[in-house]
């Protein structure tokens, strides 16, 4: 067997909230998105890069409060880039941690963080 990627899905409660902050705030690309019908919950997919997540308004997918780590390249770049933005929902700082990695923790409408971080230096 050999794995080849991670897909982690995060739980939303409000589509126009969610495409907010992951698509218009992070800059994530709206690949596809997806209805059983027309009222009933959304499932979509944003990606950035190699980063790649699910959304899901559907109630037994996932419990809201989870949290990931991206790696990146220029955290100071997107840093840069997401407070010019003046999000109303964020303002994100970079924290230096005790492991050895910049971090910019940033959390969703809904509870669930999104760390941006650089490699860990060794």
């Amino acid at each position: 067997m050999n794995i080849r990627r991670m897909t982690p899905i995060f739980r939303s409660f409000d589509e126009s909230k969610a495409k907010e902050f992951y698509i218009e705030f992070l800059g994530f690309n709206l690949d596809w998105e997806h209805r059983f019908e027309e009222d009933l919950p959304l499932y979509f997919q944003a990606s950035k890069g190699a980063c790649v997540l699910h959304i899901t308004e559907h109630h037994g997918d996932c419990s809201p409060g989870a949290a990931i780590r991206v790696e990146v390249d220029d955290l100071e770049k997107y840093h840069q880039e997401l407070i010019t933005k003046k999000y109303r929902h964020a303002r994100p700082q970079i924290q230096e941690m005790p492991w050895g990695t910049r971090d910019m923790s940033i959390t969703d409408p809904f509870g669930n963080r999104v760390i941006f971080t650089d490699e860990v230096i060794t």
